[in-house]
């Protein structure tokens, strides 16, 4: 009897939002998976549907502290993303980034790995540049209370390029923005969960500042479609290339339309800007669309559907 070899994933930070749907694609398409996550944002809820496949382990660990397996590829989706949960513990969240990235670029190097590194459209802080290119180098302030997430990322993009030229690991970058759908965490203090619970709860709306400030959309499939087809690309693209959705929206526009689509009365009320908080953010995708031949195919309203029936799931559990 012959045994076909399986190749060998590890998903850090597996059990959260974007994770867990990775996770779950890499299973379908023939993968042995290792979940890694310590569960302070992601939670076995996501990945319960998975845990009878044989091909899915799930270990329960820190990136912060080094982890010793055999594997042939690596997705570093491990760290809090949303303010709430990044500001939380700021100090942990800089060690998730940094000693997460020499952990896991250390195992990569180690076991000869393919390793993609999910950096994020913060590294461009309140950009000055619009939409964001991957040539812009960004503004963000390195002291003020968003920088233990965006100087996190910043400082593991450059261990990666630091371990790909001196080691020759075969890394990956990917900056994504704003992703959305099934399984966010409903309190992550995030627009489009914001919206949504409050809008199905009959809660106001909070808007920060004059809600003309912009945010880019991207549906979760759409984003894992794009993850998957940079760690497949040639090993001579490695990034950083931007991931997101182009189509860019305010956020009175986003909020009229959860009130839409929700059906609720709920009013829009108005709180001061956070300290800095992006006035703009969108992604040229020029080079996932050369690179990748990836560009986002659910609409926002489409989108937005599927995560509100999912939510409202939720509620009347």
């Amino acid at each position: 009897m012959t045994y076909a070899i399986r190749p060998r994933i590890l998903v850090t930070g597996g059990a959260g939002f974007i994770g867990s749907h990775l996770c779950e694609r890499l299973l379908a398409a023939g993968n042995d998976v290792l979940c890694v996550d310590n569960f302070f944002t992601g939670t076995r809820d996501n990945i319960g549907h998975l845990l009878g496949d044989p091909h899915f382990e799930v270990l329960r660990h820190d990136v912060t502290e080094p982890l010793r397996v055999e594997v042939d590829r690596i997705f570093n989706l491990a760290c809090p993303a949303s303010p709430v949960h990044y500001q939380f513990n700021p100090a942990q969240t800089v060690k998730t980034s940094v000693h997460g990235a020499i952990n896991m670029l250390g195992l990569a190097k180690r076991t000869r790995a393919r390793i993609l590194q999910a950096s994020t459209s913060e590294v461009y802080g309140d950009p000055s540049v619009h939409p964001q290119t991957e040539e812009y180098w960004g503004n963000v302030n390195p002291i003020g209370p968003r920088a233990c997430y965006d100087e996190g990322k910043r400082c593991a993009e450059t261990l990666f390029f630091d371990y790909h030229r001196q080691h020759k690991v075969d890394i990956k970058v990917v900056r994504i923005f704003n992703t959305y759908g099934p399984r966010m965490h409903p309190n992550d203090g995030r627009v489009v969960s914001n919206f949504i619970m409050q809008a199905l709860r009959g809660e106001d709306l909070t808007i920060y500042g004059d809600g003309s400030q912009t945010r880019s959309f991207c549906y979760v499939d759409d984003l894992v479609d794009g993850l998957l087809r940079m760690m497949d690309s040639p090993a001579g693209c490695t990034g950083p290339i931007n991931l997101g959705n182009p189509v860019e929206f305010t956020m009175l526009q986003l909020a009229e339309l959860v009130l839409r689509l929700t059906g609720s009365a709920s009013k829009l009320v108005r709180k001061p800007l956070p300290q800095d908080d992006p006035r703009q953010r969108q992604p040229d995708i020029s080079k996932a669309k050369m690179h990748l031949a990836w560009a986002p195919a659910i609409a926002l309203e489409e989108g937005l559907r599927r995560t509100i029936g999912y939510f409202g799931d939720r509620i009347g559990q």
